[in-house]
């Protein structure tokens, strides 16, 4: 079901489909869900992997965003906490409960903080991870061990939800499969077509492994490709203006004994004015994020010096533990598609991060903005304008209480292989079946050789940077060692893709070229 052959089989035994979405990641896989799952015969295709721009490089939080409640952006915090509700439950395996601590350096704040967080508490309504809480400077202490407390005067407690963004986009990128779409990775929309009215009607699209090229014809094709939003319209139109401007996020990636406990924390006021989190994540610590506006894009941003610098030195504020740039295991960056406004503002906070639906005069739906949380509403959102538009039959959404592919009742969280779900008895059995496969890859991660083997017979992985980056997140978590294990992951690669060594090289070569970045 998820092999490659299998998904190109269905591509040229079908020229025409209802729905094509470009872009596979959050924004994209959702659409491609939520047109499935009404009936509509549905492709999806990503130039090179699925959530290999933005949707892999978050916070790895879902949240209704505490900093848009300051902002009195309450619609976009309730749709937010609502849709974090739902993903708790059809995503169960992948989505937690998460403390966070703010701590309160003034009696003011910690009143401030306290009242404000009640009311994020009532806009979350049944669908609520906890209630927040007021604790005093002894408790703060006993569970922020590495917190600065000199001046401290307590803290504030809440809950959001916490994820795995590469792990998710994988599921749903399966769950698409099971319910009828075809997706494929690898493969680059490189023109569009129209018919004689102007209207767009289909795609040209090439595989980038082989280099052969389809033509394929859709009632409506949907343009989700995030920070690439505006190739896509220039494809459509020559002339078309910039609508998306790059805001540019960092993160780094430390070792847990700089926040030992199970609580993150919130620092909710930076010397520009936003947020920073220090969150528990996969047994290290995720620290995050900034906020830059760009003028260019790429498929691998780098993190700038004033942005590590600024990250370091506003953690070394709030920690006992003082961070150098050697404690840093990984660095990200990721880029927010933000819609620009109309009076082309200069302040990140002042560009919608709510998300928006064009029309173009031929017809191309393009979906922008947004974040990970709001994923499924965006997707009903864009189905439901193809179909206001006239391009679909009336077909109601189904995603909300769809599913997840892995998905369990009752998951634990304690080992890494729980992020599987469901998935993790059948990587057990290939352990018992080939014992060698249970072998770690490397000492500093939890990760096995049957994962990789994994990630390429039934989660679509094609190169050593998709299994790395987002299958496992070795390169996430530890960008050393996963440049240490990168020839072992390219011959598991190799013998089950049929590939030579010289192939092998030319992929560790690669990845090792995209992971150097990674490394501080």
């Amino acid at each position: 079901m998820y092999k490659r052959d299998t998904l190109i089989k269905q591509l040229k035994e079908n020229s025409d489909w209802d729905v094509i979405v470009i872009g596979g990641g959050a924004t994209g896989l959702g659409v491609a869900l939520d047109s499935t799952t009404r009936g509509y015969k549905t492709l999806l295709l990503e130039q090179v992997d699925f959530s290999k721009g933005t949707s892999s490089r978050s916070t790895k939080l879902l949240h209704g965003g505490v900093r848009y409640l300051a902002q009195g952006n309450i619609d976009l915090v309730k749709e937010a906490l609502y849709e974090r509700g739902l993903l708790l439950k059809n995503a169960s395996h992948l989505v937690s409960n998460q403390s966070f601590i703010i701590p309160n350096y003034s009696w003011w704040d910690n009143f401030f903080y306290a009242v404000g967080l009640k009311f994020y508490d009532i806009l979350a309504g049944k669908l609520s991870f906890g209630k927040s809480t007021r604790i005093n400077k002894k408790e703060t202490i006993s569970r922020l061990e590495t917190i600065n407390n000199e001046h401290l005067k307590g803290g504030v407690v809440y809950h959001d939800g916490q994820f795995d963004d590469a792990r998710l986009a994988v599921n749903i990128a399966q769950t698409c499969i099971e319910n009828g779409a075809t997706v494929l990775n690898h493969f680059k929309v490189n023109q569009l077509l129209k018919n004689g009215n102007g209207f767009v009607n289909g795609v040209i699209a090439q595989d980038t492994e082989t280099s052969i090229s389809y033509n394929l014809n859709a009632k409506v094709v949907i343009n989700a490709t995030g920070v690439f939003t505006d190739e896509i319209l220039q494809m459509d139109n020559v002339k078309a203006k910039n609508i998306v401007r790059p805001s540019q996020g960092i993160h780094l990636i430390l070792n847990k004994s700089f926040l030992p406990g199970n609580d993150a924390i919130m620092i909710p006021k930076t010397d520009d004015g936003r947020v920073l989190f220090l969150v528990p994540w996969q047994n290290k610590v995720v620290v995050g994020t900034t906020d830059t506006l760009l003028d260019s894009h790429s498929l691998e941003p780098k993190a700038l010096d004033k942005e590590v610098n600024f990250i370091l030195s506003t953690a070394n504020r709030y920690l006992n533990k003082k961070v150098e740039k050697e404690d840093v295991l990984s660095i990200f960056a990721g880029l927010r598609p933000l819609a620009v406004s109309k009076g082309n503002s200069e302040k990140t906070k002042e560009i919608s991060r709510s998300h928006k639906i064009i029309v173009s005069n031929s017809e191309l739906i393009t979906i922008t903005g947004g974040k990970w949380t709001t994923f499924r509403r965006m997707a009903q959102d864009t189905v439901n304008k193809a179909i206001a538009l006239g391009k679909l039959p009336n077909r109601s959404c189904k995603t909300k209480n769809l599913q997840i592919h892995g998905a369990m009742a009752s998951p634990h969280k304690t080992q890494h292989l729980n992020l599987y779900g469901s998935d993790q008895d059948a990587i057990q059995n290939l352990i018992m079946k080939l014992p060698e496969l249970g072998e770690k890859l490397h000492e500093r991660l939890p990760y096995t050789k049957a994962e990789i083997v994994w990630a390429i017979r039934y989660e679509m992985a094609r190169t050593i940077e998709d299994i790395l980056a987002r299958r496992v997140r070795a390169l996430f978590l530890d960008a050393k060692a996963a440049i240490e294990i990168a020839p072992k992951v390219a011959e598991i690669l190799a013998k089950e893709l049929t590939k030579d060594k010289l192939w092998q090289k030319q992929q560790i070569k690669e990845f090792t070229s995209i992971a150097n970045q990674y490394v501080l």
